[in-house]
């Protein structure tokens, strides 16, 4: 009502009012309304000992950010500056724009060399997918997979207990059974073992962590001044895609987006690496390039 009252007067339905207010009249930023937001559960939880409970208040919305998209000449350049299985899950990235945790968490059961086809298990959504195994990646996948196989038989001769299961399958002697068999390791295992909370030994995969790392490392080297992640080659996948006219939907499909607006965000990616600005050309370029 516009007159000043101390907050001890001031209850949930006023912090509602207030912060949506700053939502849909002040117009501020989804940080600038969640920061408003904090300072006041702060105030009225740690300071007054006053529980708020339950409001909905308008959110601010997002500023949506075009994602960072490197040249296919950068990608290459990336993936020479890589070698090992570290190189082979960055081209496992960005040649079926996978996201880092489904590459590193690739099981041998998943991979078909002959059909040059990766299944993504419980992607982003619990869907499973499939997507393309590049042909330029398949004779290096076939050794790793060889490597995975060396590691597994020490681990079966040791008597260790196989790979992680998968999230929410339990530990029963038929999980057991199945995680121990060839199959169910992983690509890209661990060069350690980790332990159960019962103290069963099993061989998770490389932390993503580590490849993120070693990718970020590659793109100082080959690219300087450009920061290069993981997700970055996803977005590279899916814009040089969409560039040499595979369908949106199709791409949708490859990456797993659950909505067609998700993935739409790469035709304005594509506009603006394109000729131009939203592919129209400087007017001072067509002067000059009709001078010369």
């Amino acid at each position: 009502d516009g007159r000043w009252r101390p907050p001890e007067e001031l209850g949930a339905k006023d912090v509602e009012w207030y912060l949506t207010g700053l939502a849909t009249r002040r117009r501020v930023s989804a940080s600038s309304q969640n920061q408003a937001l904090n300072a006041l559960v702060f105030l009225y939880r740690d300071v007054m000992g006053q529980d708020l409970g339950r409001f909905d208040a308008v959110r601010a919305k997002r500023g949506r950010r075009l994602p960072s998209v490197l040249s296919s000449a950068e990608v290459i350049a990336v993936l020479e500056a890589m070698d090992g299985p570290y190189r082979l899950l960055a081209e496992v990235m960005y040649g079926g724009g996978l996201r880092v945790s489904e590459a590193c968490g690739l099981r041998v059961k998943d991979v078909e060399l002959e059909r040059k086809k990766i299944t993504v298990r419980a992607g982003k959504g619990e869907k499973d997918r499939s997507v393309m195994l590049p042909a330029a990646s398949v004779e290096g996948m076939g050794r790793q997979l060889k490597r995975s196989r060396r590691l597994w038989e020490r681990d079966v001769a040791a008597g260790f207990a196989g790979a992680t299961p998968p999230e929410g399958a339990g530990a029963g002697p038929r999980v057991r059974q199945k995680i121990g068999g060839w199959g169910w390791q992983y690509v890209f295992g661990a060069a350690r073992r980790c332990r159960d909370v019962q103290g069963a030994e099993y061989r998770h995969h490389v932390h993503e962590k580590v490849v993120q790392r070693k990718v970020a490392e590659a793109g100082r080297r080959a690219v300087p001044g450009r920061k290069v992640t993981c997700h970055t080659l996803r977005h590279s996948f899916a814009t040089h895609l969409l560039e040499t006219g595979t369908d949106i939907r199709s791409i949708q499909k490859l990456l797993g987006h659950a909505k067609l607006e998700t993935t739409m965000i790469y035709t304005h990616v594509m506009e603006e690496a394109g000729k131009g600005v939203l592919g129209v050309v400087s007017p001072l370029d067509r002067r000059l390039a009709a001078a010369g």
